[in-house]
């Protein structure tokens, strides 16, 4: 569960493969209760709020997503799902779907030019190995690459 200063964070952590709830609007005491009933790391900016008894956290220090999400990964661990298979808004699992199904809900030229498909049940979205699946990949790829890179620094 990521906290309301950490929304950029929380989507790119859906696309790595992390389950991850985000509530701009909760408040601090709701965050903490959500967190302990359905048994989430809370991911915060916020040291006060990072320091609860009984609330499992992860203090996130850098200001730069990359950096973050290096903090995340060294934090947490790797994420035990794949990447791209949650909706990046709600974190719903993207379901495999056909041309047929995607032909009404998109543009012509993606229908035309794409073979797969991805759906998300809870926010009615469609994802496509598109430019922006490759710039998310091309992210997820540097953030290993830095991962790795830092790993052998430590060593």
């Amino acid at each position: 569960m990521a906290d309301g200063m950490l929304g950029r964070l929380a989507k790119w952590l859906r696309f790595m493969g992390y389950d991850t709830a985000y509530d701009s609007h909760a408040s601090d005491p709701e965050l903490a209760r959500r967190c302990r009933s359905e048994n989430r790391v809370l991911l915060t900016r916020d040291q006060e709020l990072a320091s609860r008894r009984g609330l499992r956290s992860l203090l996130i220090h850098a200001e730069n997503l990359q950096d973050q999400l290096r903090e995340v990964v060294v934090g947490l661990g790797r994420p035990e799902e794949p990447p791209l298979r949650r909706c990046g808004v709600c974190n719903s699992i993207l379901q495999p779907v056909d041309r047929e199904f995607v032909r009404p809900r998109a543009p012509k030229y993606i229908v035309q030019t794409h073979r797969e498909f991805r759906y998300c049940p809870a926010c009615d979205r469609i994802y496509w190995p598109g430019t922006h699946y490759q710039r998310i990949q091309e992210g997820l790829d540097a953030l290993g690459q830095s991962l790795t890179d830092h790993t052998r620094e430590d060593a």
